[in-house]
């Protein structure tokens, strides 16, 4: 895509099926997280907000996060994990600065709902080898 075509890109709207993937991203919670999780462990050496991302995770999964920081959480961490977005995630350096943008948006929004110990959690899971346990 040429310099020019990908400025036009970022004024348009979500296309019908990027609005769908995103819903059917929004409705399957389980699955979502479950994503975020992997992406962000089998990242976790070149990405260094991982541990946002799994703190992110850890404060989903808590019970008494509320529903409005869950839903900010939930939106970033579906945009990480969506294969469609504004730089794709494969072109090197740049491929997740868009991802790091929105989840430092999602972050700054919520400030203060991601406790100590979910950061705890993060760095105890992307520690870890292996399938990481819901936690909370």
């Amino acid at each position: 895509m040429r310099r020019r075509d990908m400025a036009e890109r970022w004024q348009e709207p979500f296309s019908k099926a990027e609005m769908a993937r995103i819903r059917a991203a929004l409705r399957d919670e389980p699955r979502l997280l479950d994503e975020a999780l992997a992406l962000a462990r089998r990242l976790a050496r070149a990405l260094p907000f991982a541990e946002d991302v799994v703190a992110a995770y850890h404060c989903v999964r808590d019970p008494a996060t509320s529903p409005r920081v869950k839903m900010i959480l939930l939106g970033a961490l579906a945009y990480f994990v969506m294969p469609l977005d504004a730089m794709p995630d494969v072109l090197p350096v740049f491929g997740f600065t868009d991802d790091a943008a929105v989840l430092a948006a999602a972050l700054t929004a919520v400030r203060g709902a991601i406790r100590p110990e979910h950061r705890a959690r993060a760095r105890e899971a992307l520690a870890e080898e292996g399938p990481a346990s819901p936690g909370f």
